[in-house]
């Protein structure tokens, strides 16, 4: 598929350390979920790492039936807020950075609920608003909205009773990496300080997007290859401080 800042798609050159995020992502939220039953990939993209959530069986589910293709696993096209499955049909939920794609999240959550069995973990991993790329504006124009921790929580409380919000912290070669992509973003930024960018069409923002972001990791990185699944934990200390917010909900 073609690179976009839409999914996660390769691990090539400096897309590294964006593509084992995502695998940390599933390998750290599995111990949230039940050994047994059924999980819901929700906003699965194209698959790569639902494998860290075995022996679990589970469904992916994506908007783009392209993503789909070639998944060794069932795989259902659907809109993540309306899903064409019965009551309580699964034992978990897991949707790993989707809900910032959606500008009504809520229903994500609302049919997340109506779909997991009584008493099973939907698990929601989404960017730090805080820490992802401004907080006060949203830089990537496939997110509708981004979350702080309390706003996640808020979010997620007025769908279920027990939330829980923990963090997923990066390594310190990780970070640096982070730090020096920001710096260039605020260089960039500055180039348009009347914030004319905000005028633009979401569609035209999204193709020069694609073409920077494609830009600025074709080239091979040593310390971006490095970057593996052991750079990322889970904790629920300094969420502010948080890369991405995971909130467990029953």
């Amino acid at each position: 598929m073609t690179v976009t800042g839409e999914r996660v798609v390769t691990a090539e050159g400096g897309f590294n350390p964006t593509w084992q995020r995502h695998v940390a992502a599933y390998a750290l939220c599995a111990p949230l979920l039940p050994r047994a039953g059924v999980v819901l990939d929700l906003g699965c993209g194209v698959g790569h790492s639902f494998e860290r959530l075995a022996p679990r069986d589970t469904v992916g589910v994506d908007l783009d039936a392209r993503a789909l293709r070639g998944q060794d696993r069932p795989t259902v096209r659907a809109d993540m807020r309306a899903l064409p499955f019965p009551d309580a049909s699964f034992a978990s939920v897991l949707a790993v950075q989707s809900l910032e794609h959606v500008p009504d999240a809520e229903r994500v959550l609302a049919e997340a609920r109506r779909v997991v069995e009584p008493g099973g973990p939907c698990v929601f991993v989404t960017p730090n608003r805080l820490t992802f790329a401004r907080p006060g504006e949203i830089i990537d124009p496939y997110h509708y909205v981004e979350y702080d921790p309390r706003e996640l929580h808020a979010l997620c409380a007025g769908t279920f009773g027990d939330v829980r919000v923990l963090g997923i912290f990066g390594s310190a070669r990780y970070q640096e990496l982070v730090d020096e992509q920001l710096a260039r973003l605020d260089a960039l930024l500055r180039r348009d300080p009347l914030r004319l960018r905000r005028l633009v069409p979401r569609r035209v923002r999204q193709k020069a997007y694609d073409l920077l972001l494609t830009r600025a990791r074709r080239d091979d990185d040593p310390r971006a290859a490095a970057i593996g699944v052991e750079d990322f934990t889970l904790g629920d200390d300094g969420v502010d401080a948080a890369l991405d917010l995971v909130a467990v909900c029953r």
